[in-house]
């Protein structure tokens, strides 16, 4: 199992909302966990080519 660090939450989450975590890891793996579950719920797991493909996708609105 992959150990992320340096979790950061969404600029877009509002005082005691519910958003969504990004995590690395040292092997550059992404991990996405719900804000709201403290680190204690499950993880989507990306490769780096994964989230970047994901990202680019938002942002063209495919």
């Amino acid at each position: 199992m992959k150990k992320f660090t340096s979790w950061r939450v969404s600029s877009y989450t509002e005082a005691g909302g519910s958003c969504v975590e990004v995590g690395r890891s040292t092997s550059g793996a992404v991990a996405v966990r719900d804000s709201t579950m403290h680190g204690k719920g499950p993880t989507l797991e990306f490769t780096r080519a994964e989230w970047v493909t994901l990202l680019n996708s938002i942002r063209s609105g495919r």
